[in-house]
């Protein structure tokens, strides 16, 4: 038990020294403090943290030459960014992340510019960091505390991720059902087109009352729409909009468009 405790407190302490570094590093980036960064709710970056004891576990706490803990370290970690992009990928249907802008990239999920940033911060980890955390770690633990704190936090730690997955699952559902209401509105426009046509050519009604007619059912059926429309944009709770935020750049596989509407419209909200 103590084990485990330890390394989760360890997991948690660099998931939240990942998540500060990435609050800054965006923030300078865009000259402002930027959004909450991070796929759960709380000031923590699972993948920095597991990124971390990846790193540490493979290289027995760093290798002798900060050189060779650098090369190693940017390929391990990037092999983590990599594995859990597609993971989340195919888990949620939604691109979390896209580096296709930057040079040097793998599929969009890993680039030369992380690999190297990841690899310097294998280094401080190794070499700077990590034996005063273990060594205040082991503190807590002689303490008598660690046990029931790392308990606590865990269990905090698992209901932020329940929250976060069911919102994840709940925007690919309004993405759902925001794609369906364009494509039954599309559908409708292209029958009353086709409609207004035949009736021009057949000339059997009077243009003027059909003319009027379609227009009506035009009219209704954008109505209809965005009484829909306006129902599901509004639907998103907090769990929800924090997750559209945290992700800027996030892309649907299977709804772009619906994603960038409804981005469009939570940015005039």
């Amino acid at each position: 038990m103590n084990r485990f405790c330890f390394a989760f407190l360890l997991l948690m302490t660099y998931s939240f020294l990942g998540w500060c570094g990435e609050m800054v590093y965006c923030s300078v980036g865009q000259r402002k403090l930027c959004e909450k960064r991070g796929f759960l709710n709380g000031p923590i970056c699972p993948i920095y943290g597991h990124g971390a004891l990846v790193v540490l576990l493979c290289l027995h706490g760093g290798c002798e030459n900060p050189l060779l803990t650098f090369l190693l370290g940017a390929v391990l970690t990037s092999i983590v960014e990599y594995v859990t992009s597609f993971a989340m990928e195919k888990l949620f249907h939604m691109r979390w992340w896209d580096y296709s802008q930057y040079k040097f990239h793998i599929n969009g999920r890993v680039c030369l510019l992380n690999s190297t940033l990841f690899g310097l911060a294998s280094v401080f980890l190794c070499h700077v960091a990590n034996p005063p955390i273990t060594g205040w770690l082991t503190d807590v633990f002689s303490s008598g505390v660690g046990v029931p704190f790392s308990l606590i936090l865990l269990l905090v730690y698992l209901t932020d991720i329940v929250l976060s997955v069911r919102s994840a699952i709940r925007i690919g559902g309004h993405l759902a059902r925001l794609h369906a209401v364009h494509d039954e509105l599309a559908r409708k426009l292209e029958e009353l087109g086709a409609e207004a046509r035949q009736s021009v050519q057949s000339r059997l009604e009077p243009l003027a009352e059909r003319s009027d007619e379609l227009a009506r059912r035009l009219e209704a059926a954008r109505s209809e729409a965005r009484q829909k429309l306006h129902a599901l944009y509004e639907k998103p709770d907090f769990f929800d909009r924090r997750l559209l935020r945290s992700f800027p750049a996030m892309k649907s596989v299977r709804h772009p468009e619906a994603l960038k509407k409804w981005r469009e419209y939570l940015r005039k909200d």
